[in-house]
């Protein structure tokens, strides 16, 4: 850990007290599971590799891991607090009642069977008191349960709980028990590369989090801010000529534009603000400060886990850098079959040059990190066509912990680019502050938009500052994301159907490969280099698509790997997590045709059609095609089962019959023995442009139809699924709507603030 990180990225507990209001029942339960998913070993059991035998610190601390069991204190109390802080209510009520239940020896009975008898008085164990191995065939037996999905449900909410919660604890040191052993290290001498510790939007940024309700009115005035005091309804009222909520792809493109066009902006964002030499690289501390619902959001049947970025500079400032412009095909299905000519013109074009520019997306990478180069290799192999992936970031860019925010410095985010333009122009940035509806009367107008939008009231997330601020703006953009979008929308009173439907998720699946240290010619660490600098496209023979997947690789720190890793009993998963640093994973994604939707905050549903699957299981078949052929000793998915294959000494026809017997599974509540987890870090589509109300939530301007100077300037106003890794197009559209905005206002049409 890098010692002089920001304290909440630090991590340790601060607050000795939980919170969660579990019983004494409930947690012996709880610790009880956590025990059978991470339990403490035989040392007969334990066969250490030459490397490590070798070596008599890493043999010592692989026999210590070995005997750990994540039943220890604080895991099961932090595995509590996560749950009722971050779960759906429905999630929550269930596990507590299997909890309740496994407490009690009838409830015991229920779920265990005869595993739960004893030979003494008074012959029915509870939980707790069964043998460890029994308490794993239990596991083991619900995990792979057909039809009672909801117990299996429970299970597996716990398991996944437990075991990001057990690679991710850290101490006041940044020190966690398990990472000597499984070969995992976090660089404390990463050096800034522009080294400087400025804080680039210092001069227009207000952190609610140091202020109070006696500061804050002097601080936005001092910013520059037309402030009024309402005593009577504890209201700060504040003018503004535009207000745009979230700091993202979206709205940090739309601050730069119109502070360049002499507007005052005010950008609401309701994470905090950080740079670079406050990022600690750390994973569960990270995702905690830097992700929706700390990197723990799932959909509402738990099917797909969702990351979505939420601090200053949205998911620009977590996500792997990849710039990939709008496919060609895609543009010209939004232009002819959405009848959106916009995306095919020159304006968009010109549009996507100027992002490119601003965010110094460079083509080449001059060293690859071992994941890519595994995909690199495997392609090679098999004459695979397989491409460089654009960043934004320098070509000798070599940092694997950009998704727990650059610390180098070098990824160029919009809170290191366009929000830096913006404040430079005098826009204010106000953080720690969230959006709970927008402001709307009748429109008089008679300009066939029904409502009017006069700006938006905000809480502070800061319990010092008490009063509401409602600002008010001659137009008001929402940029919060495809997820969070929606339903500010919807709570502000807007009624058009396509507001939170049509939701995209680029679902996907990974495979995974292992090759040992002795395979030398692919050098490194899953964690070193940068993310995503390699890129295969399955082909597609469909006109109207260049393929039907793509294949990238991922981040995965301990925590995430640990998570989403199929369980099988606890010896096997240890043994998985000591192969952890020279496990390659590849991920799958589609261009999904389906849709979900999300019209509340935190509850999205989704669900995959059948062309989807389809597409998903030729990028799973392929992508194992290539870890094969790339050299890895053994391959496989994270289906439930722990579906793999041992590589060495097989014929061709075993390995097709285990490639045909690849494909992707239903959810954990869906009926069936074997289930995936899903998951997704680009959100698109929930507020729709259209070319009138009935196709979309907002025109061809971004303009909600409902309500006149209410923008949408988000992933959410995408037609459809862009199939690559969006943020050139964010950005691109964000930039284009953003000007008409600007223009609209430069010839009056936008009457003043009143």
């Amino acid at each position: 850990m890098r010692k002089e990180c920001h304290p909440l990225l630090r991590g340790g507990k601060g607050d000795s007290k939980y919170k969660h209001g579990f019983s004494a029942a409930e947690m012996e339960s709880l610790a009880s599971i956590c025990e059978v998913v991470l339990p403490p070993l035989p040392m007969d059991a334990l066969n250490i590799r030459k490397e490590d035998q070798a070596d008599n610190d890493s043999s010592k601390s692989v026999q210590s891991f070995w005997k750990i069991s994540a039943s220890r204190y604080p895991i099961p109390h932090e595995v509590a607090e996560m749950l009722m802080k971050r779960s759906l209510i429905e999630a929550v009520t269930l596990i507590r009642v299997v909890l309740w239940l496994l407490a009690t020896r009838l409830g015991t009975l229920l779920l265990c069977g005869f595993l739960c008898l004893g030979e003494k008085w008074p012959y029915v164990n509870n939980f707790s008191n069964m043998s460890l191995e029994n308490r794993e065939k239990v596991m083991q037996k619900w995990l792979k349960h057909r039809f009672l999905t909801p117990i299996r449900l429970a299970f597996a909410y716990i398991k996944v709980l437990c075991l990001f919660i057990f690679f991710s604890w850290v101490d006041e040191n940044g020190d966690n028990p398990a990472w000597k052993a499984i070969g995992y290290e976090i660089s404390d001498d990463e050096k800034l590369t522009n080294a400087s510790n400025t804080r680039p939007l210092e001069k227009g940024i207000i952190e609610t989090m140091h202020e109070s309700d006696s500061t804050i009115q002097q601080s936005l005035a001092k910013k520059g801010l037309n402030v009024t005091l309402d005593s009577k309804t504890n209201i700060l009222k504040v003018k503004c000529d535009a207000l745009v909520v979230g700091s993202g792809c979206g709205g940090g493109v739309a601050a730069a534009v119109l502070s360049s066009a002499g507007h005052k902006v005010v950008v609401l964002e309701k994470g905090n603000y950080f740079v670079p030499q406050d990022y600690s690289s750390l994973e569960g501390p990270s995702m905690n400060q830097l992700y929706e619902t700390g990197g723990i959001l799932a959909s509402v049947d738990s099917r797909v886990l969702v990351l979505a970025g939420s601090t200053v500079g949205g998911g620009s400032a977590v996500n792997w850098s990849a710039c990939i412009r709008t496919p060609h095909k895609v543009l010209k299905e939004w232009s002819e079959n959405h009848k959106l000519p916009f995306f095919s013109s020159q304006e968009y074009l010109s549009a996507m040059e100027t992002v490119c520019e601003r965010i110094g997306v460079t083509e080449n990478c001059t060293q690859e990190g071992f994941q890519n180069q595994v995909l690199r290799k495997g392609c090679q192999n098999l004459g695979l066509k397989v491409d460089y992936v654009p960043r934004n970031s320098s070509g000798n860019h070599y940092c694997g912990s950009c998704g727990y925010g650059c610390p180098k410095g070098e990824k160029q985010g919009t809170q290191a680019t366009w929000l830096v333009d913006a404040v430079d122009k005098g826009a204010v940035i106000i953080t720690g502050c969230k959006a709970e509806r927008f402001l709307l009367e009748s429109n008089k107008n008679g300009n066939g938009r029904k409502k009017k939008c006069l700006g938006v009231l905000a809480k502070a997330l800061s319990n010092r500052v008490t009063m509401k601020l409602q600002i008010e703006a001659k137009v008001t953009i929402s940029a919060g994301g495809a997820l969070l979008t929606p339903p500010l929308l919807i709570s502000s009173g807007l009624k058009n159907k396509n507001i939170g439907e049509n939701l995209h998720l680029h679902p996907v699946l990974m495979t995974w490969g292992y090759f040992p240290e002795s395979n030398s010619e692919l050098k490194g660490k899953v964690y070193e280099g940068g993310i995503i600098t390699s890129v295969h496209k399955v082909p597609s023979a469909d006109s109207k698509s260049d393929s039907r997947a793509i294949i990238e690789t991922p981040l995965l720190g301990p925590a995430s790997f640990a998570s989403l890793c199929p369980w099988e009993s606890g010896q096997d998963f240890k043994e998985r997590m000591l192969n952890y640093p020279r496990t390659a994973h590849l991920i799958t994604i589609i261009r999904d045709m389906a849709c979900g939707r999300v019209t509340t905050e935190g509850r999205i549903s989704y669900k995959m059609n059948e062309i989807d699957r389809e597409n998903m299981k030729a990028g799973l078949q392929q992508a194992l095609k290539i870890l094969t052929a790339a050299g890895a000793v053994e391959v496989g998915t994270h289906r439930s089962d722990g579906q793999r294959l041992r590589c060495s000494g097989i014929s061709e026809n075993e390995g097709q019959e285990f490639l045909d017997s690849v494909y992707p599974v239903e959810g954990a509540l869906s009926p069936g023995e074997n289930w995936n987890i899903y998951c997704s870090a680009h959100q698109m589509g929930s507020c729709r442009m259209g070319v009138n109300e009935k196709e979309g939530a907002v025109d061809e301007n971004g303009e909600t139809w409902e309500a006149e100077s209410l923008f949408v300037c988000d992933a959410s106003v995408l037609p459809t699924a862009v199939g690559v890794n969006p943020m050139i197009t964010i950005q691109s559209t964000a930039y284009c709507i953003s000007n008409r905005i600007a223009d609209y206002l430069r010839r009056g049409q936008i009457s003043e603030v009143r």
